[in-house]
């Protein structure tokens, strides 16, 4: 006859041991401790165990107890652990490895995000499956003002900033322009898209770095397939628009449903949704332009990008070009619509 199967053999390979502790436990009552160890190939040790939590506890004497330490001398004390809490709470959108480096918390990003659990401070982000070409390290060779990708993004499914802008009369869409390489950004606001505010977007652009001395000549503008920027001819047969406003800079679009190929950019609209417009409160339009132009000078002189070795977009341009000046990461973010406006005027109403 075959010995019999050990005990504890059995116990690694059951999801829930319950059933044989119970087996265990009814035989050691008909029969004893020792013949019941017998039977089941383990001690009388383990038998005597079992018998005694049954006895005292009833059949939840046989789940399996946590075997966690009941104290841990390295557990965050409570102060850090508010600051942990409050953080969270006031920056919402900030991810644990960002508060932790912004704010040289103690705790590690791991711990933060525990803390944060416990609290129920972690919502389960949806996440849109789609697949992604890393080109990074291509990137990561480009020479400064290679290539600037430039899109729109609508801003009226933002819960916390569009009642805002009903109130205030803010722009209903952003205009964003990345330089590849380096990330340096540049935003300006419209309350629709237009052909005629993609070309002030871009001529804006093009004067300030034509200013800062980045030869335009060798800059490559990249775009979808937008209506904004494709641009038309008019009677004469001159091209105008967005492609106009570009000069001597050449400009690309993305093959059709390519949406990787904007990934610098449409990774910032993120960022941006999560860190400005989730976060702030507007008082008015001018107060609106004041807090997107403080943001554009953080992401530009301060923020640093996880992606391009921690360092910020001003970091990038001084190691690559030592001698640029300053004033690249400065042109202000504006309401292109006050330059289509014949009357101008920022508190003036739109035109229809």
């Amino acid at each position: 006859m075959a010995p019999p199967a050990r005990y504890f053999d059995l116990v690694r390979e059951m999801r829930d041991a319950y059933n044989h502790r119970l087996r265990l436990v009814e035989s050691a009552r008909e029969r004893g401790i020792k013949p019941t160890a017998r039977l089941f190939a383990t001690s009388a040790l383990t038998v005597r165990k079992w018998w005694r939590r049954y006895q005292q506890q009833g059949p939840s004497g046989l789940k399996e107890h946590s075997r966690a330490p009941h104290h841990s001398p390295l557990r965050t004390s409570a102060e850090i652990e508010e600051q942990v809490v409050a953080l969270r709470r006031q920056l919402p959108t900030f991810g644990a490895a960002r508060l932790k480096r912004e704010f040289e918390l103690s705790p590690s990003h791991v711990a933060i995000q525990r803390i944060w659990h416990a609290h129920g401070l972690i919502a389960k982000r949806r996440r849109k499956y789609q697949r992604k070409q890393d080109l990074a390290a291509v990137k990561a060779r480009w020479r400064l003002f290679q290539q600037i990708s430039a899109d729109t993004k609508d801003l009226c499914d933002i819960p916390h900033f569009w009642p805002q802008a009903q109130r205030l009369r803010l722009p209903a869409v952003q205009y964003t322009a990345r330089e590849v390489r380096s990330g340096l950004l540049f935003l300006a606001f419209a309350q629709r898209r237009s052909a005629s505010a993609s070309a002030v977007f871009a001529e804006r652009i093009q004067r300030h770095l034509d200013r800062c001395g980045v030869d335009l000549r060798d800059l490559v503008w990249q775009t979808d397939n937008g209506g904004e920027f494709i641009g038309h001819y008019d009677r004469a047969g001159r091209r105008v628009g967005f492609p106009a406003a570009l000069g001597d800079s050449q400009h690309v679009r993305i093959p059709p449903a390519a949406h990787t190929y904007q990934s610098d950019v449409e990774t910032v609209h993120r960022l941006v949704e999560d860190e400005f417009f989730d976060l702030e409160s507007f008082t008015s339009r001018g107060d609106f332009l004041a807090k997107a132009h403080t943001y554009q000078l953080y992401f530009n002189l301060a923020r640093p990008n996880s992606h391009k070795q921690n360092m910020s977009p001003w970091q990038i341009i001084e190691a690559l070009a030592p001698r640029s000046p300053l004033k690249l990461c400065l042109l202000t973010p504006v309401f292109l619509d006050y330059y289509l406006n014949s009357k101008g005027g920022y508190e003036l109403p739109f035109q229809p």
